[in-house]
């Protein structure tokens, strides 16, 4: 791996975080179309299950406020158990940093709810400590747009560096030679990428004369 690659995410350099994906915390969202922050972030649990890329899932006052991760997103963890916080900060709960620190990765990948609360606050902290910190915006989503955004500009500012799931996944696959994830990242995005999922299944069957998909579960 040569320096230009180790700056680009791969499988074996990250850990990515889901952060309070959780009801109450989308309830309060105004930024983003909240179905559309699910599905992006179900799609991008899916690629870490398929690459294989630790993940740690946090959620915050779960019984007395916030209520339980959404289930879509356990199941695409495959049944992950969550480290349960009190504090809106995940940087100062042990058992949330203990679990990011176990894996050994120093670049560090945000997803969550609220961008401006419990995104900024553990990016500005684990850059503090010396991770790159990345965080992916339309897994994100904030109180308004004007709070996701400048959340992202004062992440951005203090070194952390922005994404969005389908660039992720991508990252990790960068090369469609790479068989053995190619079957699985295509199946996330026939199910997740509108658009780009609707090509793949025109380019399978107008092009490649693969059977309609409908057809091959009769």
């Amino acid at each position: 791996m040569n320096a230009f690659t180790n700056k680009m995410l791969t499988p074996h350099n990250c850990v990515v975080a889901f952060i309070d994906h959780q009801p109450q915390m989308g309830f309060g969202v105004n930024s983003h179309d909240m179905q559309a922050v699910k599905n992006n972030s179900v799609g991008l649990a899916k690629a870490c299950m398929l690459f294989k890329v630790p993940t740690v899932l946090t959620s915050v006052e779960t019984t007395s406020f916030s209520g339980h991760t959404w289930p879509e997103l356990i199941d695409a963890l495959e049944g992950q158990d969550s480290v349960e916080r009190s504090s809106m900060n995940s940087w100062e709960d042990e058992g949330f940093v203990t679990a990011v620190k176990a894996t050994g990765r120093k670049k560090l990948v945000l997803t969550g709810l609220w961008t401006e609360v419990c995104i900024t606050f553990p990016a500005l902290c684990a850059l503090d400590e010396g991770f790159d910190v990345y965080f992916v915006s339309d897994c994100c989503g904030g109180t308004s747009k004007e709070a996701h955004d400048l959340a992202v500009q004062r992440m951005i500012q203090a070194g952390a560096i922005p994404l969005t799931w389908q660039q992720t996944i991508l990252e990790f696959q960068r090369d469609w030679a790479r068989k053995d994830t190619y079957d699985g990242i295509m199946d996330i995005v026939r199910e997740h990428s509108g658009g780009y999922g609707m090509g793949v299944d025109y380019a399978y069957t107008m092009v490649h004369g693969a059977p309609e998909r409908a057809k091959t579960r009769q």
